[in-house]
């Protein structure tokens, strides 16, 4: 599996904080405010894999992009980002050792706790 960086998440990530669309929340409440498979099957048939993407730090190159498979890492709800979200991201990517998906994460985990 080749898992890196997805920079267009990333940069969509930091202008939802910049712009207030977040939920400051607490480490443990990702298992609760992640979206459901429904919630997403729902967001992929409305909005489509690009929009879809932009919810994903990670991105595996060896998984077709018209998949969920594609698309690792987690972040918010398709409304705003999620700091538990960002916080899980930056965990099981130290974990898994994708170095720049773990700096990404820590970067938003920081302007999270600064919004704060």
């Amino acid at each position: 599996m080749t898992t890196k960086l997805n920079d267009r998440a990333f940069d969509f990530a930091k202008q939802l904080v910049k712009g207030g669309e977040y939920v400051i929340d607490d480490k443990d409440a990702w298992s609760e405010h992640r979206p459901s498979t429904a919630q997403e099957n729902a967001y992929l048939d409305e909005h489509g894999f690009s929009a879809y993407g932009k919810w994903y730090l990670g991105v595996d190159d060896e998984a077709p992009a018209d998949t969920k498979a594609h698309y690792k890492f987690p972040y918010g709800d398709f409304t705003k980002i999620h700091r538990c979200g960002v916080i899980s991201a930056e965990t099981r990517a130290a974990q898994q050792k994708y170095d720049d998906i773990e700096s990404a994460a820590g970067h938003l985990h920081g302007m999270l706790d600064g919004a704060a």
